[in-house]
């Protein structure tokens, strides 16, 4: 049997999905395309009517069947279903052999999982009080998270120019402030264009930032590629791929330097590995994109502990800010943030339990991320 639970917890709204076995075995996986919920769902009951019945042991074979059963493969929806399933399979096949879900991945190369800080502000002075409390808790890397659009007087809106004058200066202030042994990354959230990331840049010394996360939408390499060519400062990209194939232009060509891959997105668990595989062979780390839960949360442990070429797993429930994501009543048992980082679990399976009958008691409410608009009136991203 496959359950789906569509959720908001905290800050948050997830998509969790449980695989039952005739054995007794269960498995507990999450979609990450967040907001688009019901449209997985779509796909998982797609894939269920030729699900039912199979070896869940097969994660490789079932996994081929979910992506090339249909004309049309590929996609973030169909990819965000097959990555809760299969990462559920990964989660009863660890606990049918009693091992650890790395184990099943080649074995742990790491006993830590090292994190950066999502630090989320509205202003110069909620960053700055945000950065200190991070680093008073021993935190050393932070990736900033600006929505400084939110404290204007017209809500809603964003104006690419405006960001980058003012977080400009905001960077310089940062760095004096945290000093030189702190990494700092700033995540634009694909917000500006190719000339306004150009702007943006060279408006800071060398050194301010240690990496740019999205800056641009990542649709066109081509267009990053060109970027990649007028700025000297790292990319963090791919948290939107859904497959090895998005993140192959991107690797090949060294146009990123730290690949987000998102195991929730990604295609799970079988896909992750694969994108981690090819990072390597460019001498790319991974830098986990993990916006959801404790599931997403798990599961990237797991791939992080198996791979050599890993830098740091994202963190948004840190001394500086909670989402709620992990809000125990859902999750009673998950992993447990260690300073900043987290212990390579050592249980069966992924080492996550979730409350189905808590979730089975609240009606699901459909979420939108801010539609955000320019002083024109024309749609921009968020």
């Amino acid at each position: 049997m496959i359950k789906t639970f569509p959720i908001r917890v905290g800050q948050g709204v997830q998509l969790v999905v449980k695989v039952e076995t005739d054995s007794g075995h269960y498995g507990w996986g999450a979609s990450g395309l967040s907001t688009r919920e019901l449209a997985v769902i779509g796909a998982i009951q797609h894939f269920t009517s030729f699900l039912l019945g199979k070896d869940p042991r097969r994660i490789g074979g079932l996994w081929q069947e979910m992506y090339r059963s249909q004309y049309f493969e590929g996609g973030r929806v169909l990819t965000a279903a097959i990555s809760a399933l299969d990462i559920a399979l990964y989660d009863i096949k660890g606990k049918s052999l009693g091992v650890p879900v790395y184990e099943l991945l080649g074995g742990k190369q790491r006993d830590y999982v090292e994190c950066f800080a999502s630090l989320r502000f509205t202003s110069l002075e909620d960053l700055l009080q945000k950065a200190q409390l991070l680093l008073d808790h021993g935190w050393t890397v932070l990736r900033l998270a600006p929505a400084e659009y939110e404290a204007s007087a017209v809500k809603n809106q964003f104006e690419p120019r405006m960001s980058i004058a003012l977080l400009a200066k905001w960077m310089i202030l940062l760095r004096e402030k945290v000093g030189q042994s702190i990494t700092i990354g700033l995540d634009y959230h694909h917000r500006l264009s190719v000339p306004e990331t150009v702007s943006f840049l060279q408006r800071i010394p060398q050194g301010t930032l240690d990496f740019i996360e999205e800056p641009i939408r990542a649709e066109s390499p081509g267009a990053y590629e060109a970027l990649r060519k007028m700025v000297a400062v790292p990319f963090a990209i791919g948290e939107e791929f859904a497959s090895k194939w998005q993140f192959a232009p991107y690797l090949e060509q060294n146009i990123t330097q730290f690949a987000r891959v998102d195991v929730c997105n990604v295609g799970g668990l079988t896909e992750a590995l694969k994108v981690a595989a090819m990072a390597e062979t460019h001498y790319i780390d991974l830098m986990p994109h993990n916006p959801l839960g404790p599931i997403c949360t798990a599961a990237s442990i797991h791939l992080a502990a198996a791979c050599p070429n890993f830098a740091w797993l994202e963190e948004i429930n840190t001394p500086a800010e909670q989402a709620g994501t992990n809000n125990p009543n859902f999750y009673p048992v998950q992993p447990s943030l260690m300073g900043n980082r987290y212990r390579v679990p050592d249980g069966p399976g992924l080492g996550v339990e979730f409350n189905e009958e808590l979730a089975q008691q609240q009606a699901f409410q459909l979420a939108e991320v801010p539609h955000l608009r320019r002083k024109d009136g024309s749609f921009t991203n968020w």
